[in-house]
């Protein structure tokens, strides 16, 4: 028989089988045997730090749905994106591919055509494969193939309701691979705090503080609530059609749009929240400190769906930590990169992060490091803060030292993360330090050479500080 045939055949077997026990009493509603393809649901937040939330440590913020959910399943500590910018980080998810193998390495740019995407491996498995709100960059959902997709325009918050309103009048008996994506926090944050007392809070390492600045993180905080506030619908939406013995997989594209953040390879750029909810096989309340890559849950969904880890990804899959197989899962190294958002946020770096070590080596260190934060030609009102920790910089060193290390920075940064988690004290001068700074340097090396990454950047850098020349803040 052609092997064309032969897999068409095992296909419409699969699917014929799950029809059959879709069909049975309490299938839908969680029976206590899960199915043979669970449903799966993954929520994605946008633009929101590991630390910015009470998982990692923030006690400002008010997530009551996300910590639900981390109440019911396994929590990662050390999940990591492969870039903090949207676009490469959403592909890097949806090929299991590193930004320099799928081709979206600047922010906006689309993955490969010719590369398979996670739906096809999906439908492959007999799923039926949709998304609503932000789960590609905008308006790129629609490349990646899958079944149906909605509302993936720039802060469309309709896509929330509609994947509870399509979820409940859905009458298809494949398994669901549902993917819904929240634009929360993403700014333009609310104009109002939304409850949060700007006085009251505590500010993140590396902030400028003053009035506005503490006004702009409230106004965060709030969105953050908003986000929580989609998640907890989705999940009312989910467990009343799906049940609760549905696959769930929370996690956010990288870090929050704060100066050292998103568009940074340091941990409040790369590293996020994820939890795993699966009745049955995650254990509720507990954590992990596994490392986890994005370009790992692909591999992972398709072992979970009944299919094999595809040859040629750079992705591993945990789904041992799942209870599913016999690998272990996890990572001994995590690689990151960023290059560009266009015009701006031009300063590509690459990092390696070990359990104890993060090595950043930016490839152009005369270039300056500018942002949409800095720059007021970009500026959303998240960055109207900016201004006076410029201003701050001509009484106080300490702000002069975060403002100089944001616009500036070294040709190799290495942090012990062990006794430096927040990453304030660049190692890589000292010469008690050379061993692991060559050795990471050196496998770094390799790692890009691997991926046939050249570093290049096809835009103008930029050497002035941002606020843009003949400008004024």
């Amino acid at each position: 028989m052609p092997e064309f045939n032969r897999r068409n055949l095992v296909l419409a077997s699969s699917i014929l089988a799950f029809s059959f026990a879709s069909a049975m009493p309490g299938y839908a509603r969680g029976a206590a045997k899960s199915p043979a393809k669970p449903n799966i649901v993954i929520f994605l937040a946008d633009d929101l730090s590991y630390a910015d939330v009470p998982l990692g440590g923030d006690g400002n913020v008010r997530t009551p749905a996300l910590q639900r959910l981390a109440a019911e399943g396994l929590s990662f500590d050390r999940a990591f994106v492969a870039s903090p910018a949207c676009a490469p980080s959403r592909a890097a998810l949806l090929t299991g591919m590193m930004p320099a193998r799928n081709g979206a390495e600047a922010n906006h740019d689309r993955a490969n055509a010719a590369i398979r995407k996670l739906p096809s491996y999906l439908q492959e498995q007999g799923y039926e494969v949709v998304a609503f709100g932000k789960v590609a960059h905008y308006q790129h959902t629609g490349t990646y193939g899958f079944d149906y997709y909605a509302n993936d325009t720039f802060h469309d918050h309709k896509g929330i309701p509609a994947a509870a309103e399509w979820l409940k009048a859905r009458k298809d008996k494949r398994p669901l691979a549902l993917f819904v994506g929240s634009n929360w926090p993403h700014v333009p944050w609310p104009r109002t705090t939304e409850g949060y007392d700007p006085a009251a809070m505590k500010l993140p390492p590396k902030t400028v503080d003053t009035p506005i600045t503490r006004d702009a993180r409230a106004r965060f905080y709030a969105a953050v609530t908003r986000m929580d506030q989609d998640l907890a619908s989705t999940m009312d939406a989910v467990d009343a059609v799906l049940g609760k013995d549905t696959f769930v997989l929370y996690s956010t594209d990288h870090g929050t749009q704060w100066p050292f953040g998103k568009w940074n390879l340091y941990d409040t750029g790369t590293r996020v929240p994820m939890v795993v909810r699966w009745n049955g096989h995650v254990k509720a309340g507990t954590r992990t400190d596994a490392m986890v890559s994005w370009v790992d849950v692909l591999p992972t969904l398709v072992e979970l769906a009944g299919g094999e880890t595809p040859d040629g990804i750079d992705g591993l899959s945990f789904a041992g930590l799942l209870g599913v197989g016999k690998a272990a899962g996890g990572r001994k190294e995590i690689f990151t990169t960023h290059n560009n958002d266009g015009r701006v946020n031009v300063y590509p770096m690459r990092s390696i992060r070990t359990d104890r070590w993060k090595y950043i080596e930016n490839l152009h260190p005369d270039w300056t490091y500018t942002t949409h934060i800095d720059l007021k030609v970009m500026r959303t009102d998240s960055g109207a803060y900016f201004p006076s920790w410029r201003e701050a910089t001509d009484k106080d060193p300490a702000a002069k030292a975060i403002v100089d290390s944001y616009y500036k920075r070294p040709a190799e940064e290495l942090y012990d993360l062990q006794a430096d988690p927040d990453e304030k004290v660049n190692l890589a001068s000292d010469p008690r330090y050379a061993k692991p700074l060559s050795e990471l340097r050196s496998r770094l090396a390799a790692w890009r050479k691997a991926q046939g990454d050249s570093g290049a950047v096809p835009v103008k850098p930029r050497f002035e500080r941002g606020p843009m020349s003949g400008e004024s803040d």
